[in-house]
């Protein structure tokens, strides 16, 4: 199924699959202790100014990788395109890695009510709450997995109702040639600009496809620069209205979206980060060994590097690194990756 589906999208004119190869990462952020630098991540970075031209980067951003949930706001747009009715939260919701809260389980329930569903429909894999504190809840109370817990459940949801409309089968919806992933792929292709280099299959069973971190930024620029009322204006104003939906309370990437007027911002597993603003600036990140406190900080420096008022970007600096309770170091990014503009952390 997969080799069908690459085969139908290779005959659209695009820009060719970036490389699989062993990617060329940078050094990109230090773990200091006490003056002494413990540790270090490296990854890659891309910052696309508003005329999409690449403004800065480090490490290796035209190879093949995973976004992970980085790619959701895409597939919201695929679906969006493909009929899909909702807005404001649920469509928020159907591009989000949610932690899990109440609200995201009802607003997942109303999107499978809207498309006559039940969770006995959804394909994903069951699961506890992504939050820590929500998760401990539901062990306390006894509570067992489930697909609707699982993180991605809204998309699966708003796959399930875009499936209805168009009279697609509700079964097989994750097959990477069922028409709704075709649809999906073929959206990647054209908000990426390139071809799809590898097709797999993401955490939650969705098919997954590996783009380069350049056309990771380029599709976040395309979705935060279209026109009002298309189906990437439509994705971006409801993230960007209720960004709880789309993550969870606490999370750092809905702190990061409150935090930047008109920033557009979605993380994913393994390190990932992608950010646009309205006038098309963009950055995309990529942690090599996949950890998520080095993140944050890097996607921090490299908004700056985007135009961003660094002033607005302090609350994402690094985590405290801890000794005995009292912090006594942090990550922060690699001198290399900080604005002229922004001095280099002690």
């Amino acid at each position: 199924m997969i080799e069908t589906l690459m085969h139908t999208l290779q005959n659209r004119s695009l820009a060719d699959a970036p490389a699989i190869r062993e990617p060329r990462h940078a050094p990109v952020a230090h773990v200091l202790r006490g003056g002494v630098i413990e540790g270090l991540h490296h990854g890659s970075v891309a910052v696309l100014g508003s005329d999409g031209e690449v403004r800065f980067h480090l490490g290796d951003i035209e190879t093949a990788f995973y976004p992970r949930s980085a790619l959701k706001p895409v597939q919201a747009v695929a679906m969006v395109r493909a009929g899909l009715p909702l807005d404001g939260e649920l469509l928020s919701l159907a591009a989000a890695s949610h932690s899990g809260e109440e609200r995201h389980l009802a607003g997942t329930r109303r999107i499978l009510d809207l498309a006559g569903a039940t969770e006995d429909d959804l394909r994903n894999v069951p699961d506890l709450p992504y939050d820590p504190a929500v998760r401990d809840g539901w062990v306390r109370e006894h509570r067992p997995a489930s697909r609707l817990a699982q993180n991605c459940s809204g998309k699966h949801a708003a796959m399930l109702y875009t499936c209805l409309l168009n009279g697609w089968p509700l079964e097989g919806y994750l097959a990477p040639d069922h028409p709704l992933q075709t649809a999906i792929a073929e959206t990647v292709e054209d908000l990426t600009g390139q071809r799809i280099a590898q097709v797999t299959i993401d955490g939650c069973g969705a098919p997954l496809f590996a783009v380069s971190l350049h056309g990771l930024a380029r599709a976040a620029a395309r979705i935060t620069t279209a026109a009002t009322g298309t189906p990437e204006a439509r994705v971006a104003d409801a993230m960007r209205e209720y960004p709880e939906m789309a993550s969870g309370a606490g999370r750092d990437v809905a702190a990061l979206m409150r935090a930047v007027p008109g920033l557009l911002a979605k993380d994913g597993f393994e390190g990932v980060q992608v950010a646009a603003l309205p006038d098309g600036s963009a950055i995309a990140v990529k942690i090599a060994d996949g950890a998520n406190r080095a993140r944050i900080p890097v996607a921090a420096a490299a908004l700056a590097h985007a135009g961003v008022d660094p002033e607005l970007l302090t609350a994402f600096a690094g985590e405290p690194m801890l000794g005995g309770g009292r912090p006594v170091g942090s990550v922060r990014p690699v001198p290399d990756l900080l604005p002229r503009t922004v001095a280099t952390p002690a």
